[in-house]
């Protein structure tokens, strides 16, 4: 290594060119590294090592996905670009809602960081992605969280679960956005790999868009917010970019820590930035911190960038240069500035009290310079680090195990006939960990602050009101199923994607777009690859059959921490494929907005939609016999798309009182949610769908077939909702009224709503104690 007192500048490496460097504990391989000398024509310096490292992990490059991730936009049309006024390659997508305002959404995740520091790894995946929709010009109005921990009788679940949700809590309450949905799931395979995926939605005009592009020779690179310090040092792009076993990540970098007061007020000075019309770009530093930021911002200008790192302000000043390009200390950002809009730019940090540096220009050298008081210690082309870093066409193939698990079908396992043993089963499922009451988690954060939420969760979709005046809004619903996608990573996509799509039909909202969080195991296991691809495809497939574009998204992989256990290509080496899919839809108004649940007696209970013997990957199988085999149900889209045209058709017109999709734990569970919602009961008559469909009662209640909604509506507007179906071709049947204080099954069963309720709402707090809240 050179000197500590000579640094190792550009010169110093082109005559030194045999000095050995740590690439390998930076994780580059033999051939990355010879590649990185073959582009610079010398060895890196130490400064570009660290550079390079960081931005051509997994984490930032996509190396290993993103040949096959370019299938989102060859399958977009012209049509389905109508609303998209920016797609994938930035920030965050931004979809035209009307009237002149547009909506930018993205999720994200933060997965390896909230298993080594579950409060911090959560509250700065929160931050992380709030910021990415500043950087757009937009001011955040919500968040979303999708949170998946490892079995609940474990004895390290409690440390991650109570951490990260007080770590969501804490950021996004603190920063005053309300948390209007997300999900909440335990399984075993996420032992040590818990999915910790943030959502966070923003609105403004479209003549407010901004890129994040470094154009104009001469513009000043200004660095503001909080100070860099070793916080974070190549924190999340190295986390998240290869497996680590049990004890500790083979290189542990230190987790970001958060400060959501200081993103509050980062926010507020950054839309005063805007709206002064004093920034070209602004850049957000999450994952490689300023590696990332000057080498993206640079890549997708029309120049060079010069910046000397001095500049820089320091909590911590014996950071060396190398440490500084890849510190993740949160809530900075980095800002393209005119030289004569400056000085107002400074005076509207200063009145915020934000911290601020100019530490560069953008040149027309088409190179990227960095110089550490007065010796260059990076000169590199900025496309080489953030956009052509290498592409793997990974080895994959169909798991050895893949047949044997989807011949293990659950037609096999035995179903309850006698009516008793399926109540007992009904009150089971409803106590299980995956269908009970995520009160315990959602009562921790602030679902209404601003006083534009519509709808949060426990409805189907949050929702958020845009505009004032008119009433404009949109709805939002992320899903995901990681038994189905274990069992067919191609349809489990798919169903991913139509659960989501028909939550926020079931709001009343018309779906516009998609954002994607992929999480899988190591690109370098066939099987986990193979899984990656498959969902890929059968997600692009089914948005181009739904006619919604991705706008974005993310992907995490190395989520195999069983791999060194099992071996690579056990059944068991990783999570289960989890591709988490956002779909957003608008309302023209939202206080016309569908409740998922009933309020009143004497309303008409619909099905819509048919149901078949789908209890292969139900919870049902899980919960009754521990089971996961055979293949999930048929992803319909048609039927799907069909469905989605009649709820919202009878939620825009007023004749849906209540709609609710069925998913997990099929009617049952739809049932269940509906009644102790408002404590509203329902008696339902269940043998002409016995009958039309074929299926036995367990199978009704608990089969998770697809394109299924209930529907209440008037007693006088049965024949309504019927000519709306039958119009779209949709199978429509009367199951019952609603009112009493029971759930009733014709002929069957009842459960009082008081048993009902207590083995819904008890499960998880006796798991992990009193609500802090």
């Amino acid at each position: 290594m050179p000197d500590v007192h000579q640094p190792d500048t550009v010169a110093h490496a082109a005559e030194t060119p045999e000095l050995e460097q740590p690439y390998a504990e930076l994780g580059l391989t033999e051939g990355e590294y010879a590649q990185i000398r073959d582009l610079l024509g010398r060895r890196p310096t130490a400064a570009e090592l660290a550079m390079y490292s960081v931005m051509w992990s997994e984490h930032c490059s996509y190396s290993s996905s993103r040949a096959h991730l370019r299938q989102f936009g060859e399958k977009t049309t012209e049509e389905m670009r109508a609303h998209l006024l920016v797609g994938i390659g930035q920030n965050a997508g931004v979809v035209d809602i009307g009237d002149g305002w547009a909506v930018t959404f993205k999720v994200e995740s933060h997965n390896h960081p909230s298993f080594v520091e579950p409060y911090q790894g959560a509250a700065t995946g929160v931050g992380g992605i709030v910021r990415d929709i500043i950087s757009m010009g937009a001011r955040p109005v919500a968040v979303m969280d999708q949170l998946r921990f490892g079995a609940v009788d474990h004895p390290d679940t409690q440390r991650v679960v109570h951490g990260v949700v007080a770590g969501v809590g804490g950021y996004g309450n603190s920063l005053g956005l309300p948390n209007i949905g997300g999900e909440l799931e335990f399984d075993s395979s996420y032992q040590r790999n818990p999915l910790v995926n943030a959502l966070c939605v923003g609105v403004l005009r479209h003549e407010d868009i901004h890129l994040a592009n470094a154009e104009g020779v001469g513009n000043k690179v200004v660095l503001f917010g909080a100070r860099t310090g070793g916080d974070g040092i190549g924190g999340a792009s190295i986390l998240a970019s290869e497996t680590f076993d049990a004890d500790k990540p083979s290189k542990r970098p230190s987790v970001q820590v958060g400060d959501p007061f200081m993103e509050k007020v980062l926010i507020e000075c950054c839309l005063e930035l805007f709206s002064a019309r004093v920034v070209e770009a602004i850049q957000d530093l999450g994952a490689a911190g300023i590696s990332c930021a000057t080498s993206e911002l640079a890549s997708n200008g029309d120049g060079g960038m010069h910046v000397d790192l001095e500049n820089v302000l320091l909590r911590d000043p014996t950071l060396t240069a190398g440490e500084i390009l890849m510190s993740e200390s949160q809530e900075r950002m980095m800002a393209v500035v005119a030289p004569d809009e400056l000085s107002e730019f400074l005076a509207i940090t200063e009145k915020w009290d934000v911290e601020t540096a100019v530490i560069g220009e953008v040149t027309d050298t088409g190179r990227l310079t960095i110089d550490h008081h007065g010796h260059r210690i990076v000169d590199v082309d900025p496309r080489t680090v953030a956009h052509d870093s290498p592409v793997y066409d990974r080895p994959y193939a169909k798991p050895a195990w893949q047949d044997a698990l989807n011949a293990d079908d659950a037609a096999h396992l035995p179903r309850p006939t006698a009516p008793e043993q399926v109540r007992e089963q009904l009150l089971a499922l409803v106590a299980s960990p995956n269908l009970a009451s995520k009160s315990w988690v959602t009562d921790q954060y602030d679902r209404y602050v601003q006083g534009n939420t519509a709808m949060a969760q426990p409805d189907d979709a949050g929702v958020v009101r845009v505009d004032e005046s008119s009433g404009l809004g949109v709805a939002l619903a992320t899903d995901a199923n990681g038994r189905f996608a274990k069992l067919d990573p191609y349809v489990g996509a798919q169903l991913a994607l139509a659960e989501a799509y028909r939550n926020v039909a079931a709001v009343g909202a018309r779906p516009l777009a998609v954002t994607d969080c992929l999480n899988f195991g190591s690109p370098e296991d066939p099987d986990a690859m193979w899984q990656l691809v498959q969902a890929i495809t059968g997600l692009a497939d089914a948005c181009a059959e739904l006619g919604v574009p991705v706008t974005g998204g993310n992907v995490s992989l190395y989520n195999s921490t069983l791999a060194g256990e099992v071996g690579v290509g056990h059944i068991d080496a990783s999570i289960n494929p989890t591709p988490v899919v956002g779909v957003l839809g608008v309302l023209d108004d939202v206080a016309r907005v569908t409740p998922s649940a009933w309020a009143e007696d004497g309303l008409e209970v619909y099905l819509l939609g048919t149901t078949a013997a789908d209890l292969s990957g139900s919870v049902w199988a899980q919960v009754t016999h521990d089971h996961l085999g055979g293949r999930p149900p048929a992803a319909d889209l048609a039927a799907e798309r069909n469905l989605a045209e009649v709820l919202i058709g009878a939620g825009r017109s007023g004749l849906a009182r209540a709609a609710h999709d069925l998913s997990d734990g099929g009617l049952a569970q739809s049932l269940t949610d509906a009644v102790l919602r408002h404590g509203i009961g329902v008696e339902v008559e269940l043998a002409e769908l016995l009958e039309r469909d074929g299926v036995d009662l367990a199978t009704a209640l608990f089969a998770e077939t697809g394109a299924r909604a209930l529907v209440a509506v008037d007693a006088g507007r049965a024949g309504d909702l019927a000519e709306l179906a039958a119009r779209h071709q949709v199978p429509l049947l009367r199951l019952g009224v609603t009112g009493g204080d029971a759930m009733s099954v014709a002929g069957a069963f009842q459960v009082e709503l008081a048993e009902l309720r207590s083995a819904h709402e008890d499960t998880l707090p006796q798991i992990f104690g009193a609500n802090p809240a």
